[in-house]
């Protein structure tokens, strides 16, 4: 069947039904541009999404978390399914976009000449229609004409008082007017033929021809529909392959979590190393003299937020024998100075060089890393040089290939770089093997709370030994030592072989404090309660002084060194140490000389001054410059 048979009559309709399809197929075309915009839209958020949520530079050391792993990889397949959205965006732009426009401007032209030819044809017709029916009505005129000539004819001729002459006029007239009749039925019957051919050619030829190429224009525009809907499904689903291999990926990322293995790392990354504190001993006060047992009761009582100059007003504070030397005529001058050397010997992300601020687990960890790292580095910067070396000997060989005085200077600066590394690896390699000698809880006040034996409290005095009250009054050796003691001893080694391990003097101070008085959160400060003046405890030296040496000795408060603020809350579990609450401002008047702890005070409105020790990883410190 087709349009030009059977739809011979439609022309109007036709050409209508002809501009409707290739409306629709510019809205098909639209609908694929916006489709074509939102797929690159898409694309193009998918990946600000990923972009956005990428781990930052201070989060890096996250991403050994196996969840923190699974999520980046789940980033890396969001980035590839935007690239599978930009792909299909590409290919319907390709392959559709164009195809539709294509297919639009062609069926545009060719129903343009279609219409153009059939407009032609329909002119024709009607124009040979109009001939016809003007020579029909000229026949009509030229018949009625004859008609009645015949008539005035038949009457003339009967009329017998016309002469014979009038009577021979009206016959002429006569035969005159059906010539004119008959001509005019011939050329009536000419345009009648005329019209039938032209009409019987125009609805079985000429104008089916044209019905018929509309068609196949309005067939080949459905066909390229169908193609282009087709097509975009393939383009589709060319991706579905790599799309699933996507979401795949990300199923895999989501199985590769391991709960057990992030909270093993947990442990790995925040184990301190220190040794929980050990049970607090009974005392038996009736075992006791009086003096002790009021002393103990006094600890009991204070110990959480006394110190050496809580004990006294703040204005009749005891001068701590041997401390903070830098604090004499020039002692602002020399706390600059301090805190500048301190400073340089900083890492860049603010940590020590020697990482002695961390835990002793956490140290060994960043020694361990950065000796790894510099070995690593020691490699690259080897094989480096022997790259050099060879060239500098086949240039030797021969000339022609290049100079060998332009290796000279490379091979000198990789020589250079090379001895650096080794200095800094052998640096490194004696912090690890001093952080390898520290004793597990050396550096932690809550682990020697309390130094006891047999169940009885040790007194320490300024010089380092210790009293045993027990109940015979003997006195007994301190097999166990201070901790902080061991630890002060090793830094004073380290200072006389020049290995300060924060190469600053701020470290002499805490070294004079170690060695004159055992100074560490866990031995009271050295110069606690327990020794001021009428005590009963400490050396006969120290009773043999009284009140008058005993002020003597007396300065005004130390000097701040800065302020810090409480990033949490800290119990104050053992003498030396004082409590604080989260957000609380401190003078900071010793920093932490790589035992993990601060010396802090702040006013107390009851008993003047509290002084005592906090945990550095507690608190924010701002040195004044």
């Amino acid at each position: 069947m087709s349009w030009g048979t059977e739809l011979w009559d439609q022309y109007d309709n036709l050409a209508i039904h002809t501009s409707k399809g290739i409306e629709f197929l510019d809205k098909y075309a639209n609908f694929i541009r916006d489709r074509l915009a939102i797929e690159t839209e898409y694309a193009a958020k998918l990946r600000r999404l990923a972009k956005n949520y990428q781990p930052k530079k201070k989060e890096e050391d996250d991403n050994e978390f196996t969840s923190h792993q699974a999520f980046r990889n789940v980033l890396k397949e969001i980035n590839d399914l935007a690239g599978q959205r930009e792909v299909v965006a590409e290919s319907l732009q390709l392959q559709i976009i164009q195809g539709i426009t294509l297919l639009s401007k062609t069926l545009r032209e060719e129903r343009k000449k279609c219409l153009s030819n059939g407009t032609y044809l329909q002119q024709n017709l009607s124009s040979q229609l109009s001939a016809l029916e003007r020579a029909k009505r000229n026949y009509e005129k030229a018949y009625r004409d004859s008609e009645k000539a015949v008539d005035n004819y038949k009457k003339a001729d009967m009329d017998l008082n016309l002469s014979r002459a009038e009577v021979e006029r009206y016959k002429n007239i006569m035969t005159a007017k059906i010539q004119q009749s008959d001509d005019a039925k011939n050329e009536y019957a000419n345009q009648l033929q005329k019209t039938n051919n032209l009409q019987q050619q125009h609805y079985n030829e000429l104008l089916p021809e044209v019905f018929n190429r509309l068609q196949e224009l309005d067939e080949k525009r459905t066909r390229g529909i169908r193609e282009f809907i087709i097509g975009a499904a393939d383009v589709e689903s060319s991706v579905a392959p790599i799309i699933a291999r996507c979401l795949e990926g990300m199923v895999k990322a989501g199985e590769s979590i391991n709960e057990k293995e992030d909270s093993y790392k947990v442990i790995e990354r925040y184990q301190s190393g220190f040794t929980p504190p050990t049970d607090i001993p009974f005392e038996d006060l009736s075992k006791q003299d009086p003096e002790s047992s009021q002393e103990s009761h006094y600890n009991n009582v204070q110990s959480s937020h006394l110190t050496v100059k809580g004990t006294i007003s703040a204005n009749r504070i005891k001068k701590r024998v041997g401390i903070f030397n830098i604090f004499g005529s020039n002692k602002q001058q020399k706390i600059i100075e301090a805190c500048i050397t301190l400073k340089n010997s900083l890492t860049a992300d603010g940590q020590k060089e020697d990482f002695s601020d961390l835990p002793p687990n956490q140290r060994r960890k960043k020694l361990q890393a950065k000796i790894a790292e510099l070995q690593q580095k020691i490699a690259q910067e080897t094989a480096a040089r022997d790259g050099l070396m060879k060239m500098k000997v086949v240039y030797e060989a021969n000339s022609s290939l290049g100079n060998p005085m332009t290796v000279e200077g490379q091979l000198n600066e990789s020589e250079h770089k090379l001895e650096k590394l080794k200095i800094d690896l052998k640096k490194y390699q004696g912090y690890l093997e001093r952080a390898n000698q520290i004793p597990m809880a050396s550096n932690s006040p809550q682990a020697n709370r309390n130094n006891l034996h047999n169940g009885h409290r040790v007194s320490r005095h300024s010089n380092g030994s210790t009293e045993d009250n027990n109940e015979d009054g003997d006195d007994q050796p301190d097999d166990g030592g201070s901790l902080s003691r061991s630890d002060s001893e090793d830094n004073v080694a380290q200072i006389q072989n020049g290995h300060n391990n924060n190469n600053n003097g701020v470290s002499l101070s805490k070294t004079h404090l170690n060695n004159s008085s055992s100074a560490s959160p866990e031995s009271g400060l050295g110069t606690s309660h327990t020794s001021l003046p009428g005590s009963g405890q400490g050396s006969a030296h120290d009773n043999a002084m009284g009140e008058d040496a005993y002020y003597e000795t007396e300065m005004e408060l130390l000097q701040p060194l800065g302020t810090c603020r409480a990033l949490y809350p800290f119990e104050a579990t053992s003498e030396g140490s004082i409590p604080m609450n989260e957000g609380e401002v401190l003078q900071v008047i010793e920093i932490d000389q790589g035992d993990g702890w601060t010396r802090v005070r702040r006013l107390n409105n009851t008993n003047g001054w509290d002084e005592g020790f906090v945990p550095t990883s507690y608190i924010e410190c701002t040195l004044y410059a």
